[in-house]
């Protein structure tokens, strides 16, 4: 998450579209991929990326978002999920994801359940929605607390402007979805489009954080 700067976010019923976009991201220099748990039998889907991801895309870090409770994050954790994201902080599932020592990313929407989130031993947090909290709140927050790694989810664009702003604010990293998966692309199947989106949404991370 910290050497690229970006999660893509994405779930769809069908695992063979699924692998598709997983692969055309890792081809543009993605390596952690976010699958959201959003549909029926999502997690059947999932294990079916898992097993592809294996294979195809060796250095992918495939984890799980939108999880709320314990049991799902077992569930997840039991079918390959290297990490677990969730929009709220719940403290039942740290200890699911300790015990397995698989990084657990929390929504957090205030400096509070930052800091109860990091006692609990999440590295990684995430501040969401983000384009309600916006850059102040992250820039707000590392001034007294440095040490934080903030993930933002929710308005973040795949343009120069944006990823720069939530770069020089201070984040970890970015977590993107539908702004980086249009509907129409995915339709056309233009695989090749997801990874040039992937390339240049990157290398304007980089050139954010060298800058």
């Amino acid at each position: 998450m910290g050497s690229t700067g970006m999660v893509p976010v994405f779930y769809h019923k069908d695992a063979e579209i699924v692998k598709q976009v997983v692969k055309a991201c890792y081809d543009g220099g993605v390596r952690a991929f976010e699958f959201t748990n959003r549909g029926d039998f999502a997690h059947e889907v999932f294990g079916q990326v898992v097993k592809f991801a294996a294979q195809a895309c060796p250095q992918m870090a495939l984890g799980v978002g939108t999880v709320v409770d314990p049991g799902t994050a077992a569930l997840y954790l039991q079918l390959g999920a290297n990490f677990v994201v969730g929009p709220l902080f719940n403290p039942e599932i740290a200890k699911i994801c300790n015990r397995r020592l698989v990084p657990y990313a929390p929504g957090c929407g205030s400096v509070s359940e930052v800091g109860f989130a990091q006692e609990l031993g999440c590295d990684v947090c995430k501040l969401f929605p983000g384009d309600v909290l916006g850059g102040k709140m992250v820039k707000g927050m590392l001034a007294p607390m440095p040490w934080s790694k903030l993930m933002v989810t929710g308005g973040v664009e795949p343009t120069r402007e944006n990823l720069s702003s939530w770069m020089k604010a201070g984040v970890f990293c970015v977590g993107m979805g539908s702004k980086l998966f249009p509907k129409e692309v995915i339709e056309a199947g233009n695989w090749e489009s997801i990874t040039a989106k992937c390339k240049e949404a990157l290398a304007w991370i980089a050139e954010a954080k060298q800058g």
